[in-house]
């Protein structure tokens, strides 16, 4: 049988944690459950090797500043944290998030490390293209925006990222999209997740989207890998190490 879907185009579609007023008892489980769901199918380590092997170009007595792009719970950089710890690394470490509900959230939970703070901010916005930082970091991200956003994001972060930038998002596929479809029916409590976990997958990237991306971007130095299960990591070197 032929899937109805069209897998060859990115999905236009809304999810609702687009919504940014989206905050209760909805929004805490669905962020309990993104965590669980990155812990246990590789989506987590599929960052923090990404970040791993950038850290061992750089000194362990210099600071490293890492900013976390639709941060969530804060659940990466709280595991970031305990890594810079165990590897007796020097760290700052920022969230970003565009939901003051989730800012509030991620802040509640990540009371305990010093070195982690969150901040609600527009990634488009003059005041966060302000910013500068040795890492940026988006998982999960950037599929919420159009091509030609996410062009125009990856144009500001390699001028403000004094490292690199390390991406990890999904591959659009039809197995990623049937089996997150099924696992979520089965075993998500969270409507947001049934719904939104689904569309992601369909708004995402296939190999050919990221290199027509980062082409238009003017980014030619990059590294794209695929990764279990169904994710794409992309490294974006902004100076030779």
């Amino acid at each position: 049988m032929i899937d109805p879907i069209n897998f060859s185009v990115r999905s236009t579609g809304s999810e609702i944690m687009d919504d940014l007023d989206c905050n209760g008892s909805v929004v805490e489980q669905t962020l309990r459950e993104l965590d669980f769901i990155n812990k246990w199918l590789g989506g987590n380590a599929v960052t923090i090797r990404a970040v791993k092997s950038v850290w061992r170009t750089i000194p362990k007595d210099q600071p490293i500043y890492i900013a976390d792009l639709g941060c969530g719970s804060g659940e990466m950089l709280r595991i970031l944290a305990q890594l810079a710890v165990k590897e007796n690394r020097k760290v700052i470490l920022k969230g970003f998030d565009a939901n003051p509900h989730i800012v509030k959230y991620a802040t509640d939970h990540s009371k305990e490390f010093d070195t982690i703070s969150f901040e609600t901010s527009n990634v488009f916005s003059e005041e966060f293209h302000a910013q500068k930082f040795d890492l940026i970091l988006s998982t999960l991200f950037i599929h919420h925006f159009s091509d030609t956003e996410v062009e125009k994001l990856l144009s500001h972060f390699v001028k403000q990222a004094r490292i690199a930038i390390i991406i990890n998002d999904i591959h659009r596929h039809p197995l990623a999209y049937h089996s997150i479809k099924l696992l979520t029916r089965f075993f998500s409590r969270s409507d947001m997740v049934r719904f939104d976990a689904p569309l992601s997958v369909l708004r995402s990237f296939r190999e050919r989207d990221f290199v027509s991306i980062l082409d238009k971007a003017g980014i030619i130095s990059y590294s794209l890998t695929w990764k279990w299960a169904f994710r794409w990591q992309l490294i974006i070197r902004s100076k030779a190490l």
